[in-house]
C-alpha cells in the first residue's frame, strides 16, 4: 500500500483529473481525446501535461510516419505512485475528525477574524 503523500504537481484540478484518466485507461491516450474529456484549450492541455511530463509523471510520444502527428501520453510508473499516494493523502484530509476542542478552537478562531475591522474600514 501507498503511504499518502500530497503532492502539488498533481493536485492542480486539470492535471488531478488528467492521471485519474490515465489510470483508469491503464495505456496511452491521444492528446484530442484528454482535451475533448477535460473540455479544455489545447494551450491549457498543453501546458498541464508539460507540468506532469517535466515531473517524471508522464511520457510523451508523438510517432511519425503515417499523415497528421498525434500526441499520445500514457503515465508513468513514478506518475502512477504519485497519484496514488496523492489520493490516499486526499483521502486522509477528508476523513479526519477534529477533536472537540479543535472544533472549538476554530470556531473562536473564525469568530474573531469576523470581529476585526478590515484595513479598507480603518482608512474612513
Amino acid at each position: 500500500m501507498t503511504d499518502p503523500a500530497f503532492d502539488e504537481v498533481v493536485h492542480a484540478p486539470q492535471r488531478l483529473r488528467t492521471m485519474a484518466l490515465l489510470v483508469a485507461v491503464a495505456g496511452q491516450v491521444e492528446f484530442a481525446t484528454i482535451r475533448d474529456v477535460l473540455n479544455v484549450a489545447d494551450s491549457v492541455l498543453s501546458k498541464h501535461l508539460k507540468v506532469l511530463h517535466d515531473a517524471g509523471y508522464i511520457e510523451l510520444r508523438k510517432p511519425t510516419g503515417q499523415g497528421r502527428v498525434r500526441t499520445w501520453v500514457q503515465l508513468t510508473p513514478a506518475g502512477g505512485q504519485a497519484y496514488t499516494a496523492h489520493v490516499a493523502a486526499l483521502r486522509e484530509i477528508v476523513g479526519a475528525r477534529l477533536t472537540q476542542s479543535e472544533a472549538a478552537h476554530l470556531r473562536r478562531t473564525a469568530r474573531a477574524s469576523r470581529a476585526r475591522p478590515r484595513p479598507s474600514e480603518d482608512r474612513a
